[in-house]
């Protein structure tokens, strides 16, 4: 079986599922069905594709974007809707769909649609699985690890660090080595890398912040590319 033409089909309804998988077979493409996004998200696949059904109130792809996420997983999600609204397309686009699809659509429009979403998909998979993998490393080290990566990310040395923690240059000086520990670095610039591929923004008082979707399109990007969306 041809895991990288599979299309995983996220539905809650048997209805639909039945419809998109229809297309997908039409296609020539193996299906997967699944109820709900934490259905997919417990086998976390490594390879395919993913059309996922928006919900009413929307949210749906960007709760299976996230949960796959967790699992260390990357795929290409494409949101799909019966009653598509430009903002769910908006925010799809911005958590990280590739896509946002008026439904219904016929298979020959649904090829169009994803030769050019696989093209684009093959193109940034590499680096959204870094960055994946760069933020669950990141996420493990403790408030004071993450603050001196965040302060020796921002060009600054162990005495300026020290100055800004409050803290003794020794104490950064373990922080930072413990630090590149848990991120599995042997120098600096490999643990800043890590930290720009994550995209993560800085910690604020301590607390970690959620990454910006990493390296997902700005707001203005995401807004921009979901105008023209709907219409599809």
């Amino acid at each position: 079986m041809d895991h990288a033409g599979t299309i995983h089909i996220v539905a809650s309804s048997s209805r639909e599922r039945a419809t998109l998988a229809r297309h997908a077979y039409d296609l020539g493409r193996h299906a997967e069905l699944y109820e709900s996004s934490d259905e997919l998200a417990v086998r976390a696949p490594g390879e395919g594709l993913v059309l996922v059904s928006e919900s009413e109130d929307g949210g749906r792809s960007e709760r299976l974007i996230d949960a796959l996420a967790s699992k260390g997983c990357w795929l290409p999600v494409v949101a799909v809707s019966e009653t598509p609204s430009l903002e769910h397309a908006v925010a799809a686009v911005k958590a990280g769909a590739l896509d946002y699809i008026a439904l219904p659509f016929s298979t020959k429009a649904l090829a169009s649609k994803l030769a050019t979403i696989e093209a684009e998909a093959a193109a940034i998979a590499a680096s959204r699985r870094r960055a994946i993998a760069a933020r669950r490393r990141i996420e493990e080290l403790s408030r004071r690890e993450r603050e001196v990566l965040d302060l020796l990310a921002s060009g600054q040395s162990n005495k300026l660090i020290a100055r800004e923690l409050g803290i003794s240059p020794r104490t950064v000086e373990i922080h930072r080595h413990n630090m590149m520990q848990k991120l599995d670095c042997d120098h600096s610039a490999a643990a800043v890398r890590m930290s720009v591929e994550a995209g993560l923004e800085p910690s604020d008082a301590g607390e970690q912040t959620s990454p910006s979707i990493l390296g997902l399109p700005s707001d203005r990007e995401g807004k921009r590319k979901a105008d023209g969306l709907t219409a599809s």
